[in-house]
């Protein structure tokens, strides 16, 4: 499902949550809303705050990791290939073609990561992709060495490409990462209930609305954040193609 329709369910839902409480509110025998209620509301609505406030916390900085982890290895992957040319520039000119074959394979990927579109990005899983990475990888492998130092910089070039394809590898899976839906479900339970709590303990006028509409709304945002940072690759919220594009821009030097 889209980030943005879940967020806009969850805002839905706790504004729906603040409006029943009035609703209930109003037709509650006052005994229901005396002091001594009020108080155990009040208690056992702060504990689930809490476990609201926890569990929203744990999902903005288990996200904000997943978010950080792709960014730091799309520059590492991208300083590896600058590294990997570097080395086949400098066992010699049997390595032009396969120079070539990078640069051209790498501004494919740029390209299709440029898109920010989740279905072209899950084309870099294929294996068609697969298939040309281990080609040019077999290619490598092919290389006669000539003397020592060839064959030094032919074992460095293969181990920086296995790095490579790790972090590709690694970065992929992390683009599809979401909040599990009855962890989602659980926790938006959780914020209704404290919702229905404010509307009925709150006046119904419009400021007391207004702010907690607003309250929904921003509780809906931090959803949406989450979902945003769990997929680094695509949506409003992504890694920066900056390392990539100056990486291609060195490429064949």
């Amino acid at each position: 499902m889209n980030d943005v329709v879940i967020a806009l369910i969850v805002f839905a839902c706790l504004s729906a949550s603040a409006l029943m409480g009035s609703y209930v509110r109003e037709r509650l025998p006052s005994h229901h809303l005396s002091d001594d209620s009020v108080a155990v509301v009040k208690l056992a609505t702060g504990l689930i705050a809490t476990m609201s406030a926890l569990v929203l916390g744990l999902l903005v900085s288990s996200a904000k990791g997943t978010f950080d982890t792709a960014n730091a290895e799309l520059e590492g992957a991208a300083a590896k290939v600058v590294q990997f040319d570097r080395l086949l520039a400098r066992y010699g000119p049997d390595t032009q073609g396969i120079r070539t074959e990078l640069k051209h394979n790498y501004a494919e990927v740029t390209q299709v990561l440029a898109t920010r579109d989740h279905r072209q990005i899950e084309k870099l899983d294929s294996p068609e992709v697969i298939r040309r990475s281990e080609g040019l990888q077999r290619q490598v492998e092919s290389l006669t060495p000539g003397n020592d130092d060839q064959r030094a910089l032919k074992a460095k070039a293969l181990q920086d490409m296995d790095t490579v394809f790790a972090a590709r590898w690694l970065t992929l899976l992390q683009a599809n990462q979401s909040i599990p839906p009855v962890m989602l479900v659980i926790l938006v339970t959780w914020l209704g209930i404290i919702f229905g709590s404010f509307g009925l303990f709150a006046p119904c006028n419009g400021t007391i609305v207004a702010v907690l509409l607003m309250c929904a709304l921003s509780t809906g945002a931090t959803i949406l954040l989450v979902e945003e940072l769990n997929r680094p690759l695509d949506g409003f919220i992504c890694v920066s193609l900056d390392p990539l594009e100056h990486t291609l821009e060195r490429l064949g030097q």
